[in-house]
């Protein structure tokens, strides 16, 4: 979502003439769009933009934009005195009237309105991946995981219109795109909060399912609780949409999980998963783990490390409890030592190291379809499966953009390796 949100800010400061540098030092702009999902992840923004005010020889207008805005909000420009400007996640359109008041006013700005207003221009977007594009289809979070600080910083869910989404996937694919990746908080949620549009998120795939050039749609991310099994058969049924679902379980302890506030039991994830897993038979499932929230066992994290064993993930996305302050979880003693933490988390690691490993051997001979993204620093081609692993093999550069057949002969690290079958016209 960060990603998309940048290439929004780039596309619109692209309309007004200004030109892209990526010479941090020539830059008259910089706009550091940010995240708050975990702690580190401010702390490297807080240094790096403190680093400035300090070194920068050249005085260049200043902004962060993004959730970390709308979490801190004034408090940056107290941290931060030489930052010019703060836009929140809702207020990416205000970006050319903000710079405006900046310049003009010589004053620091700040923006960032509680509530999403559907009005974007998506088409104004400025991608610098000529195959794959982000589509956002419905911002904001009404879950209020108790852990996440996402519902305060992006707001109440927000759907796009069908026919927006639509309009915005057919000029990719007269754009030469061939993926596509919606986006939201919680995309099973798409359509909910917007009856009168009358499709939910299973209506939206088999619309864009027939959208001609797009060879492939993925989505991220899947709420357990509000996943469908009309979803579920438009992942079967719909020859675009890849056998690739994040569903996070965060948690196997049903007390942890009612302490997140995540809205399942443990059980009723597995009956999902494995419902999933018999109405889609190749699908791959990927997960976020949360390790050490606050008063979790030794005997419920063991909960977590069977589920974890047991569901067999494709991809895993593994970590350690932060508290982030504005969430209801911040008011609760952080009691897991660090250490029980790490040790945690190790463990998590080698099942997941064990399985990765174990799905590329089972893989070896096999013949998979791979879009072709792009050439690596070794001059081969770098490719993705339908369920999102990465292989390389030799083949000519003009391939890029294309679907090719290839044979997995071996792997390395957590890549495959292989030889292209009878390429496929480019």
């Amino acid at each position: 979502m960060n990603e998309l949100d940048t290439e929004l800010m780039v596309g619109q400061l692209t309309r007004r003439g200004l030109v892209r540098s990526y010479d941090e030092a020539e830059a008259d702009l910089l706009i550091y769009n940010t995240c708050s999902i975990r702690d580190l992840a401010e702390r490297k923004v807080m240094g790096k933009i403190g680093l400035l005010g300090v070194h920068r020889k050249k005085r260049a207008v200043i902004g962060v934009t993004g959730c970390m805005a709308m979490a801190k909000k004034e408090s940056l420009f107290k941290k931060l005195p030489h930052i010019d400007f703060v836009v929140g996640t809702n207020n990416i359109t205000d970006l050319g009237d903000v710079l405006d008041e900046v310049m003009a006013k010589r004053t620091q700005v700040i923006r960032t309105d509680k509530q999403f207003e559907e009005n974007l221009d998506y088409l104004v977007a400025k991608r610098d991946d000529p195959v794959k594009a982000f589509v956002s289809i419905i911002r904001g979070c009404d879950k209020y995981c108790t852990y996440c600080v996402v519902p305060y910083t992006r707001g109440q869910e927000v759907s796009r219109s069908p026919q927006s989404i639509e309009d915005e996937v057919r000029l990719l694919a007269s754009q030469g795109y061939k993926e596509v990746t919606l986006l939201g908080q919680n995309v099973d949620s798409y359509g909910k909060d917007t009856p009168e549009n009358g499709h939910l998120f299973a209506d939206l795939l088999y619309r864009l399912d027939k959208v001609e050039g797009i060879d492939r749609l993925r989505f991220m991310t899947s709420h357990p609780k509000d996943i469908t099994r009309e979803l579920m058969e438009a992942i079967r049924d719909l020859p675009s949409v890849c056998e690739f679902v994040h569903f996070p379980i965060q948690a196997g302890s049903n007390r942890i999980l009612k302490k997140m506030n995540r809205g399942y039991t443990k059980e009723i994830y597995m009956e999902k998963a494995a419902m999933l897993r018999e109405i889609v038979p190749n699908v791959v499932l990927g997960t976020d783990i949360i390790v050490g929230f606050p008063t979790e066992t030794d005997e419920e994290f063991e909960e977590t490390y069977e589920a974890f064993k047991a569901l067999d993930y494709g991809v895993a996305f593994l970590f350690e409890y932060s508290a982030r302050k504005g969430t209801p979880a911040y008011r609760w003693k952080d009691d897991v030592s660090k250490e029980a933490k790490r040790e945690r988390l190790n463990r998590l690691m080698d099942v997941n190291a064990e399985a990765s490993a174990r799905h590329r051997a089972e893989m070896l001979g096999d013949e998979v379809e791979v879009l072709v993204e792009k050439v690596n620093e070794s001059g081969q081609l770098k490719a993705r499966t339908r369920c999102w692993k990465n292989v390389i093999f030799d083949g000519d550069p003009a391939l890029v953009g294309t679907l090719q057949t290839v044979k997995v002969h071996s792997y390395n690290h957590q890549t495959l390796l292989g030889d292209i079958l009878v390429p496929a016209t480019v």
